[in-house]
């Protein structure tokens, strides 16, 4: 149960704050502005509760290696694979089975099939790094202080339950994009921009 809550929470606290910072990303980095950056209605953003994930758990298994530092560098090095391994499966899940690019590197050098690229994978070694000396030793005690206090339990179930809720009507919206064939093999925001206009169509036909 104790690692249920742990892990529940960790994929909350990363969906909620990936979404906060792609928001941010795409206002003032990539598409310079206001936009949801999500494939869900709401604001979370689930890659990153995996992430999350990941780097908690990389971060704190018990490693023999000595001298230290090298046990260091070995979980910064996974870190950095682990992370680009999500995004190359979320990636490839959504290109093949809803003909939907959640982003696009095709104009990086060294990029693989558009999903990931050398200086997307350096970033999340940096990220990783960022993360495993400054904000582990934080993120292991306030996980501990929420596990011995169920009733916030409640709060991650609620998130984790309307997510699910959004995932699945989504999921529907997109399968039913896809039978536009103008719309096939979209990116993301052409998909965003297309969802806006189809929606009340797709729930006009879903209604008779």
């Amino acid at each position: 149960m104790k690692y249920l809550v742990i892990i529940s929470t960790l994929f909350v606290i990363g969906s909620l704050l990936g979404w906060v910072i792609e928001l941010f990303f795409r206002r003032f980095v990539s598409q310079k502005k206001w936009m949801n950056p999500g494939f869900l209605t709401g604001p979370y953003l689930p890659i990153y509760g995996f992430g999350v994930i990941v780097l908690y758990g990389v971060s704190n298994i018990p490693l023999e290696i000595n001298p230290e530092v090298w046990g260091i560098v070995v979980r910064i090095a996974i870190i950095g694979v682990g992370m680009t391994l999500i995004e190359f499966v979320a990636g490839l899940i959504f290109i093949k089975g809803l003909k939907i690019k959640l982003w696009d590197y095709s104009n990086r050098k060294g990029n693989i099939m558009g999903i990931i690229c050398p200086s997307f994978s350096l970033i999340w070694l940096v990220v990783g790094s960022l993360y495993y000396f400054l904000l582990n030793p934080v993120l292991v005690e306030g996980i501990s202080w929420i596990s011995e206090n169920l009733i916030y339990t409640y709060f991650v179930g609620a998130v984790i339950g309307a997510m699910l809720v959004d995932f699945a009507y989504s999921i529907h919206l997109a399968s039913k994009l896809k039978q536009f064939k103008e719309y096939s093999d979209l990116r993301f925001e052409g998909f965003k921009k297309e969802f806006k206009k189809r929606i009340k169509e797709i729930r006009s036909k879903d209604s008779h």
